[in-house]
Order: structure tokens, then C-alpha cells, then sequence
């Protein structure tokens, strides 16, 4: 049940920087109080991502890719610590 709850938080949270990272291609979409309100929630964990990769050119930003990954790494590190302690 707890691995099912963190799985989903995780993916939740992965969906919500997918949006925000497509939305941001669209100048118009970016400036939408939508688009304000996950940036709230997902610029302060990119920007750990930022300060080791700042962005090409000051445009291309490979920060999410990174992103991405801790994400992955994290959860497959919290979810081997659930599985051993509830199994």
C-alpha cells in the first residue's frame, strides 16, 4: 500500500514537470495563471538541476533530463527501502 501511494506521488510529480516543461515551448500557454501555479511547485526542484547545468545559449536547458532521472533514482531507492521494510 505505501509503495503504491509513493509510486504514485512519483508519477504524479512527473506528469506535472512533463506539463509544465511542454507548456513552456508556448510563450502564450507559459504566462497562463495555470502554467504560473506548477511553476511554483516544479521550478525550485529544476533549479537544483540548473545551477549544474545552466542552459545553452540561454535557451536550451538539459536540466530536466536530469530532472527526469533523479526522479527515477530516487523512487526506485525509496520503493527497495519500502519492500525490504514491509516485506
Amino acid at each position: 500500500m505505501l509503495g503504491y501511494v509513493v509510486r504514485l506521488l512519483f508519477t504524479s510529480y512527473t506528469l506535472i514537470l512533463i506539463v509544465r516543461l511542454v507548456g513552456s515551448w508556448f510563450p502564450a500557454f507559459a504566462r497562463h495563471p495555470f502554467m504560473r501555479f506548477l511553476s511554483h511547485y516544479t521550478d525550485p526542484y529544476l533549479n537544483i538541476f540548473r545551477r549544474l547545468i545552466p542552459p545553452i545559449g540561454g535557451v536550451l536547458d538539459l536540466s530536466p533530463i536530469l530532472a527526469f532521472l533523479g526522479l527515477q533514482v530516487l523512487e526506485y531507492f525509496l520503493l527497495t527501502i519500502i519492500y525490504k521494510v514491509f516485506a
